[in-house]
């Protein structure tokens, strides 16, 4: 499907792979819009700032963009926390749950009337390989991610024959300014292989034109997936060794 002349709004789209995704819907003549924290944008967009981290940033942006027409939606903006569970500051656990879950619903809703109505439209959730394979240490961006995943199919079944496209796509670990010396540190431990953001920014924009339903990233991740569906105890016995490796990271 084309992108020329559609209005696209995308979130987190000043980040590494925001700018490298924003470069490619702007050469195809998309008329791009980002959600950002960031001052100013990298590239010739325009920008709505806001902080959808917390309930009133959210509500403020999703009042913005319900008053406006939509043709693509791409929920990029997302937190990672890695490290013990219990350790995790509630304020950070909020965050997380906020920008990488209950932000996409939220601002989904206030574009899905235009989007019915017109009955075009395209959903794009970035998700995670990390939401299908729920790893230890990343336990609530894991669980965020899953459940974005969960919308993801949900919408999809509800608004089949609408004419508005859900699309997911789930990126394995890549390599971003945004990884702290820690992640480096496990990738490096367990042997994780971190994509390169050209190759994913790349991959996300190719689901868009294609409305493509569901993108996995990278192997084995992909083939991990579909056995963790099926028997996530196999997944158990062959992650315990990672598990023990990141577990040394951080010491009682």
């Amino acid at each position: 499907m084309r992108l020329k002349g559609e209005r696209v709004l995308m979130t987190g789209g000043a980040g590494g792979i925001g700018s490298l995704i924003a470069a490619s819907l702007i050469k195809a003549g998309a008329i791009l819009t980002v959600v950002d924290r960031a001052e100013s944008l990298p590239f010739d967009a325009r920008l709505i700032r806001g902080d959808l981290s917390t309930p009133e940033g959210l509500e403020a942006v999703a009042a913005t963009v319900a008053a406006e027409p939509w043709d693509i939606i791409v929920n990029l903006a997302g937190i990672q926390h890695f490290g013990p569970f219990g350790s995790q500051s509630a304020p950070n656990m909020l965050a997380t749950y906020m920008v990488n879950l209950i932000a996409p619903a939220r601002l989904i809703q206030a574009v899905l009337p235009g989007m019915k109505d017109r009955g075009h439209g395209r959903i794009v959730n970035v998700g995670s390989v990390f939401g299908s394979i729920n790893f230890a240490h990343f336990v609530t961006y894991s669980s965020s991610k899953s459940g974005l995943h969960g919308l993801s199919q949900g919408l999809r079944r509800e608004l089949a024959g609408s004419g508005v496209r859900v699309i997911y796509v789930a990126p394995r670990a890549v390599d971003t300014p945004l990884n702290s010396q820690l992640v480096r540190d496990f990738a490096e431990q367990t042997k994780m292989h971190m994509d390169e953001p050209k190759h994913v920014a790349r991959r996300i924009v190719q689901a868009i034109t294609r409305c493509e339903r569901e993108v996995f990233l990278g192997f084995p991740e992909s083939f991990f997936v579909r056995v963790n569906a099926l028997a996530p105890s196999i997944v158990d016995g062959a992650l315990a060794a990672n598990d023990k490796r990141a577990a040394k990271l951080f010491p009682v």
